[in-house]
């Protein structure tokens, strides 16, 4: 596997606030897939109470970021005073809008997403509604961008998807924004756009409703696994000349492989870009709040077995693409990490 200290980005200063962001950018397609905490509770989405409950928004049921937050949510309130509600949602952009208004405490999101965001570009929600107060707390994994096809189709290079009915993610999640440029950047501009989550987006593979899908997430995926059990897939590859443009698009992707045996019936590895997954909050975020939660977490990563292999301490700070958050800072500082250029005061 290549190295993960790869990514150098460009720290931006947002100059505008944001309103109406989290009313704006929204997903409607996780069905019963999304739900308002790990206990799967039907209660509002209104968050960000204050005090010592605290609202933490994750990624849809068939991703990584959902069953890793539950693990977080275990570990901070086994060892804070906190109470920790994981919500299920459309993932990366949906959660920035509900950290900028409020509706959320913490949320995962990805790097490149974090970017945009705070800076207020690259994503049509984020033009002209940068998200200055945004904040971050530690970068965990690599987000392999996974692209998924039946099996025996004639789809073998990410350049074959041309006239494909593709599903590119949720509405407004970062798996989207990634979808979206890989294909802009290797030239295909003629296709069929579906939105789903990945357990839908599994299905529709499955029932050959769609010739593709784009999977954004740490390896293994759920949605991912259990389709290859049951149906013969192929991960289409990202490689070559292909990658060359991808990486040229955007300093936030990295090269990255899928180790062969991660999914059944794939037994070479699979050349393909990742992103990085990442813990965010926002400035009014009270500091020791951020530090208790950051200490609970990286104190205790022997409770984690969701990516264990690849968060630590020691690369907590690596490709972090926006401002570190104070309560962040302190924990880390006090365990010796630097949190080196890529943050801001």
């Amino acid at each position: 596997m290549p190295s993960y200290n790869r990514r150098e980005f460009l720290t931006a200063v947002g100059m505008a606030g944001l309103a109406s962001t989290a009313g704006c950018i929204t997903s409607d397609t996780e069905g019963s897939d999304k739900n308002t905490g790990t206990d799967k509770s039907s209660g509002d989405k209104s968050g960000g109470s204050g005090g010592n409950q605290l609202t933490w928004d994750a990624g849809g049921t068939g991703g990584t970021y959902y069953p890793l937050s539950g693990q977080f949510k275990d570990i901070v309130q086994l060892n804070t005073k906190y109470s920790l509600q994981v919500r299920s949602t459309g993932a990366s952009v949906e959660n920035v809008g509900s950290l900028a208004s409020g509706k959320a405490d913490f949320a995962l999101i990805q790097n490149d997403v974090a970017y945009f965001a705070h800076k207020g570009t690259g994503i049509k929600e984020f033009e002209g509604n940068s998200v200055p107060d945004l904040r971050g707390v530690a970068t965990l994994y690599p987000e392999t961008i996974q692209v998924i096809a039946q099996g025996g189709s004639n789809i073998s290079s990410i350049t074959d998807l041309q006239g494909a009915t593709i599903n590119t993610g949720d509405l407004g999640s970062g798996t989207q924004v990634d979808a979206k440029q890989i294909l802009k950047a290797v030239g295909i501009n003629d296709y069929n756009e579906q939105n789903a989550s990945f357990s839908q987006a599994a299905e529709q593979i499955q029932n050959g409703d769609i010739d593709a899908a784009f999977i954004v997430g740490g390896w293994p995926v759920g949605a991912i696994e259990d389709l290859a059990t049951n149906t013969n897939i192929t991960i289409v590859p990202i490689e070559g000349n292909a990658r060359k443009k991808v990486l040229n698009s955007g300093s936030y992707f990295a090269e990255d492989k899928i180790p062969g045996g991660t999914y059944s019936g794939i037994q070479n590895p699979v050349p393909t870009v990742a992103v990085q997954a990442m813990i965010a909050t926002v400035k009014q975020t009270p500091k020791q709040a951020v530090q208790d939660v950051t200490a609970a977490i990286f104190d205790n990563l022997d409770k984690v077995s969701n990516k264990q292999e690849f968060i630590s301490v020691d690369s907590a700070q690596d490709g972090m693409s926006i401002p570190l958050h104070p309560g962040a800072k302190a924990y880390f500082g006090k365990t010796g990490t630097s949190s080196g250029n890529n943050s801001l005061n």
